[in-house]
């Protein structure tokens, strides 16, 4: 935790905390669902924000472009000290989400922007706020839409056979039918240059609870942990009778993915022990609804599996240890397992010249923090992967994130923005 000097630095540049509220609530009542939030990528709660957005960079007369995958960018001009300074997140939230996931990060960097404009302050370099399309993966079953296609890295076939959940749209008419340019995207077109951005800046709430029981009200990001993922995982066993069939005689698939989840816990226990940075999580179970019975030995169960970890090498461990467990099993229970195409991230390691840049915001400030690692995946892992340096806040949050009732304290999201806009105005030197 940060030692918190005696004097504090004031800012002459106070973010305005008024408009991100007033922000969060027409964000809320708009794109309601039956509990809290639905904003889908590329769909029409995504597009109402991201028009917000542009309606009040309007207002504070920024320069607003968008590229080819729609993701937003508006631009306070500086005093062209360096390269520009990115500030954002998204904006789409999961089915049934909350309110702060992704639109914290927005928010905070336009009320950052606005401050400075209403104190008449011209920062050393231009500062970006962007709000990126497509993170969250619930949609379209892919990772960072938005943030790798400003690269140029989302890949051309992504366009056709990626679907989003619910209407099976694919991913190419989605982005067109939000106006985006996918002829530029199927060429590979980069609108990001990494060269050229001087860092990239993602406040995001925290979506775990260490603030909460820390009592702090912000953290410092060290790194985002990778992923290694089965979306679409199966066990096949043999229907049978459940009065008929005998234990020995049964291939039973609830009784072999059980005892998976059972062995990949043990796993994941022993690792810890060892001091391994890793969470295992079995996200979905089901047995098929149109074919399971009350009566019946079930004979298929669909699963996910997501493994995550800080590094590589543990993640390339964990693959080899979940095909173990799918063999030992399949050879001991007479079932199969057919996990399906892997999907996944590579970790990324925040720069940390920022994370000092942060640390010292914050000790002017007199805002005790947490250097922390991040669990969740975010943009900041594209632009870091992309040679970006690139930083992390986290804000502190009740009840955790993708459900309705996760919950930041507008007064968290005050000082996190205090913390940003200082760093933007006594920028990191970082080294190449």
């Amino acid at each position: 935790m940060n030692q918190i000097p005696a004097e504090p630095r004031q800012n002459t540049a106070v973010p305005d905390i008024d408009l991100a509220a007033r922000i969060f609530e027409e964000l809320r009542l708009r794109t309601a669902a039956s509990r809290g939030v639905t904003r889908a990528s590329y769909g029409m709660g995504e597009q109402l924000a991201h028009d917000i957005l542009k309606r009040e960079a309007a207002k504070l007369d920024l320069s607003i472009q968008t590229d080819a995958a729609c993701n937003l960018y508006m631009t306070l001009p500086g005093r062209g000290r360096g390269k520009p300074i990115y500030i954002g997140s998204h904006l789409d939230s999961v089915p049934l989400g909350g309110n702060f996931d992704g639109a914290a990060g927005v928010l905070l960097g336009l009320s950052v922007i606005a401050g400075f404009c209403s104190a008449g302050v011209v920062p050393p370099c231009d500062i970006v706020l962007v709000a990126i399309r497509a993170e969250e993966s619930t949609w379209f079953g892919a990772s960072y839409i938005g943030s790798r296609a400003a690269f140029g890295q989302l890949a051309a076939e992504e366009l056709d056979d990626v679907l989003r959940a619910g209407d099976r749209s694919t991913l190419g008419a989605a982005i067109a039918a939000a106006g985006g340019d996918t002829a530029s995207l199927r060429q590979g077109a980069a609108y990001l240059d990494p060269a050229a951005i001087g860092m990239f800046l993602e406040p995001h709430i925290e979506q775990g609870p260490v603030l909460l029981e820390q009592n702090l009200p912000i953290g410092i990001v060290t790194g985002i942990r990778g992923s290694f993922r089965y979306r679409h995982a199966r066990c096949f066993g043999t229907y049978a009778h459940s009065g008929a069939t005998g234990r020995s005689s049964r291939q039973d698939a609830v009784v072999a993915v059980s005892a998976l989840v059972v062995r990949l816990n043990a796993l994941w226990k022993d690792l810890d022990a060892e001091g391994e940075d890793m969470t295992v999580t079995i996200g979905q179970f089901n047995t098929d609804a149109d074919e399971a019975a009350f009566s019946k030995v079930p004979g298929k169960v669909s699963f996910s599996l997501d493994l995550r970890s800080a590094s590589p090498d543990t993640l390339a461990r964990l693959r080899r240890e979940v095909e173990a467990r799918f063999q030992a099993i399949e050879t001991e229970m007479g079932v199969r397992f057919e996990p399906g195409a892997p999907s996944g991230s590579t970790p990324a390691r925040m720069h940390p010249g920022i994370v000092a840049g942060f640390e010292n915001a914050a000790r002017m400030l007199r805002v005790p923090t947490r250097i922390m690692p991040c669990g969740a995946g975010h943009d900041a892992a594209v632009f870091a992967q992309m040679g970006v340096p690139t930083g992390m806040v986290f804000i502190r949050n009740r009840n955790g994130s993708h459900n309705p009732d996760e919950h930041m304290e507008i007064s968290d999201f005050a000082i996190a923005a205090e913390v940003v806009s200082a760093l933007c105005l006594d920028p990191p030197q970082l080294s190449e």
